[in-house]
C-alpha cells in the first residue's frame, strides 16, 4: 500500500564515503513502511547543494504530499530558510526536525531567520528534549522523536568489571574536545601504565587531531592512544566492543547516537553534563556526568569505575534499558503516525 510521498530535504552525501545519517536510514525505512520517498541533495558542493534542493521542491511539486527538512545552525541554516520559504509559496505541508547542539547560540544571534523558519513550518519534530524546551516559547507543540539506533546490530556484554580500556567516538573537530580525552588518559595514566584510549571519528579539518596527537606527545602517552579514524557506520558495535568505558567529552551536544550506540553495547558511559545529555541519560543511573573541561572529575569517575565492579554492572545494565527505548521498532511507528496525520489533515482540507 503506498501512503503516499514525501520530499526529504537534507545532506544526502554519497555513501561510502560519508557515513549516512539518522535521516538516510529514516528515508530507507519509510520506504519499506509504504511511503514513497524523493531526496536531496547529493551533491558534495554548497551552492549546487543548495540549488538542486530547491530546483527539486519546485520541479516535484506535483508529486510530494509533504516536505521534510533538517535543520541546522551555521551555513547549513540558509539550506532550511531558503526551502521553506519555497515551499511556503507552494502551499506544500512542511515539517522541520532540529539538529544540533549549536542551534540554541544560532537562534540567540538570527533570532529572526530563525522564528520565520519554525513557525512557517506545519510541525516541528526534535530528538533533543533539551532543544523542545529550549524553544518551546516560539512553538509550544515541538515534538520529541529521539534519535534511532538499531538493537540488533548492537553487541550487548554486560560489564560485570571495567578494564582500563576506554574508547571515544565523535569527530576530530573542537566541539567535540578530543584534547580533554587526551588530559584524561594522563591522569589516569599514573595509576594505570597499560590504560588505552581508541579514537574513533573522522577529522574535521580544524586541527583538532592534530592538537590532540601533539599533546598526547608532549604529556607521554601517545603510545596508550590507537587513532581509528573515520570508519564504517556498520563497524561502530566492533570497535565499541574493543573497549568498557566510553567517554565523550563534548563541549555542546544533543541527543548523540554514538552515546545511544554505546548504551546499547552495554558500555559504562561517562560524559559531559552539556546540552541535552542529562536529559538523555540520567547521571548515577545510566551514566556519570561531569562538567565541560573538568579532566580531573571524569579520570576520578573513570576510575571509580574501574575499583568498583557493582557500579559498572549498574551502569552497564541501566545503559542497555535505556538504549532499547530508541530501536527503530519504536522510533519508525511515530514518524509514520507523524506524517499519516499530516497528509491525511491537507487531503481533507483540499476536499
Amino acid at each position: 500500500m503506498n501512503k503516499g510521498m514525501l520530499l526529504f530535504i537534507g545532506n544526502f552525501l554519497p555513501t561510502p564515503r560519508y557515513n549516512k545519517n539518522v535521516w538516510h536510514f529514516l528515508t530507507e525505512r519509510l520506504a519499506s513502511a509504504g511511503w514513497s520517498v524523493i531526496t536531496t541533495s547529493s551533491n558534495e558542493r554548497q551552492l549546487p547543494r543548495l540549488a538542486e534542493m530547491l530546483r527539486t521542491i519546485w520541479q516535484k511539486r506535483h508529486l510530494y504530499q509533504a516536505a521534510h527538512i533538517d535543520v541546522f545552525s551555521g551555513k547549513a541554516f540558509i539550506y532550511a530558510y531558503l526551502s521553506t520559504q519555497l515551499l511556503r509559496i507552494l502551499k506544500k505541508t512542511i515539517v522541520i526536525t532540529l539538529h544540533g547542539g549549536g542551534l540554541v547560540e544560532f537562534a540567540t544571534k538570527h533570532p529572526n531567520s530563525f522564528r520565520l523558519v519554525i513557525t512557517n513550518a506545519d510541525a516541528v519534530v526534535t530528538p533533543s528534549a533539551y532543544l523542545q524546551e529550549a524553544f518551546t516559547e516560539i512553538r509550544s507543540d515541538i515534538r520529541l522523536i529521539p534519535n534511532p539506533i538499531d538493537l540488533s546490530e548492537s553487541l550487548y556484554r554486560e560489564r560485570t568489571s571495567a578494564t582500563p580500556r576506554l574508547i571515544w567516538v565523535r569527530a576530530f573537530h573542537s566541539v567535540y574536545n578530543p584534547c580533554m580525552a587526551v588530559r584524561v588518559l594522563t591522569l589516569l595514566s599514573k595509576e594505570y601504565p597499560d590504560i588505552n584510549l581508541l579514537m574513533v571519528g573522522p577529522d574535521k579539518g580544524d586541527g583538532s587531531l592534530e592538537q590532540s596527537l601533539k599533546l598526547a606527545g608532549q604529556l607521554g602517552i601517545r603510545s596508550n592512544i590507537e587513532i581509528a579514524g573515520h570508519i564504517a557506520h556498520s563497524d561502530i558495535p566492533h570497535w565499541l566492543d574493543k573497549a568498557d568505558i566510553f567517554i565523550n567529552t563534548s563541549n555542546y551536544d544533543t541527543a548523540p547516537r554514538s552515546l545511544l550506540e554505546a548504551m546499547a553495547n552495554g558500555l559504562c558511559v561517562i560524559s559531559t553534563n552539556v546540552g541535552g545529555i542529562p536529559l538523555l541519560a540520567s547521571d548515577g543511573v545510566e551514566t556519570l556526568l561531569v562538567n565541560p573541561n573538568d579532566t580531573e572529575s571524569m579520570a576520578e569517575k573513570i576510575g571509580q569505575i574501574l575499583k568498583e565492579p557493582d557500579l559498572a554492572v549498574q551502569l552497564s545494565q541501566n545503559a542497555r534499558i535505556r538504549a532499547e527505548k530508541s530501536d527503530w521498532a519504536e522510533i519508525l511507528p511515530k514518524w509514520d503516525a507523524l506524517f499519516s496525520e499530516l497528509t491525511n489533515t491537507n487531503s481533507q482540507l483540499k476536499e
